[in-house]
């Protein structure tokens, strides 16, 4: 068991670095998504053919796939667009309303009922962005951004939960990020004719962040985490992954001295964030218990 925790806090902590290295990788964030997505997938191929772990899938569920996988694309660059546009802090705030918009689209794209207690929670997330937004007009572009890079994440989470229970983690994942490579490819060019970039083919020290992003912050992270939710339920995880803003931010806060550079409004923002998060997770506990108490014995 405490290994599991280890492995788990261990992938949480690199998805919260993947904000350092996206403003330590020099490249234009649709370049820097490009090739993140072409290193994973061709390593999750190798990995998980020669380890017998792919699975083989109808066409059908390809295509859905490869679908969802354009949407985590275009969340990708406009999470490291957000983070280019303004800093890292502002980014992860941004990508905390996740838990909101998912409560938010969820029941309608299902059709069951909305659990209010998310959704003020959610609005109290909005509510600490509005505040950094208002009163911080030098990251504006960057918080649209981030705000759609936390939409376009909760359209993924909920489209990609129809295939967790009959396909496995490395074939889902690997198919995703394959099609999201693909697609982000037949695009890209239009993407750089409104948002042309200084250069395409990256620095040598660019590659060395690249590989870390694509190898540690990717592969290893989810390997990690699959790894640790055989042991944990599937709860501890979610919850733990709650985490991963704060991690990025305090990351951010001791890599770039960026509290020095952040406004008191950012910070009133930001705590109305970290209560709505503190929250729920006290909710969740007590879901968890209330779950516990009565499994029969």
């Amino acid at each position: 068991m405490k290994k599991a925790f280890l492995q788990l806090h261990v992938s949480v902590f690199l998805a919260g670095f993947t904000g350092i290295l996206g403003k330590l990788i020099h490249l234009q964030e649709g370049w820097l998504v490009w090739y993140r997505l072409l290193i994973t997938s061709l390593t999750m191929w190798i990995l998980y053919s020669l380890t017998g772990k792919l699975q083989k899938i109808a066409v059908k569920d390809m295509l859905k796939l490869a679908g969802i996988g354009l949407l985590a694309a275009i969340h990708w660059v406009t999470f490291y667009g957000s983070i280019k546009y303004a800093n890292v802090s502002v980014a992860l705030v941004c990508f905390s309303s996740v838990g909101f918009f998912t409560a938010l689209v969820e029941p309608l794209l299902l059709k069951r009922s909305i659990r209010w207690s998310e959704l003020l929670l959610g609005l109290m997330v909005l509510a600490g962005i509005f505040i950094i937004f208002h009163f911080d007009p030098r990251y504006k572009t960057g918080i649209i951004l981030g705000v759609i890079c936390a939409v376009l994440m909760a359209f993924v989470m909920i489209f990609i939960r129809q295939f967790v229970q009959r396909i496995n983690p490395e074939t889902l994942l690997t198919y995703q990020l394959s099609g999201g490579f693909l697609s982000l490819s037949a695009i890209l060019p239009i993407y750089l004719y409104y948002v042309p970039a200084d250069y395409a083919i990256p620095t040598l020290s660019d590659w060395g962040w690249l590989l870390i992003l694509a190898w540690g912050c990717s592969v290893l992270a989810f390997r990690l985490s699959a790894t640790a939710l055989k042991t944990l339920s599937a709860f501890t995880v979610n919850l733990s992954f709650n985490l991963e803003p704060v991690y990025g931010i305090l990351l951010a806060f001791a890599v770039y001295q960026e509290n020095k550079y952040l406004g008191k409004w950012f910070f009133i923002g930001f705590a109305l964030i970290a209560a709505s998060l503190l929250i729920h997770v006290v909710m969740l506990m007590r879901e968890e218990r209330k779950i516990l108490t009565h499994e029969p014995g």
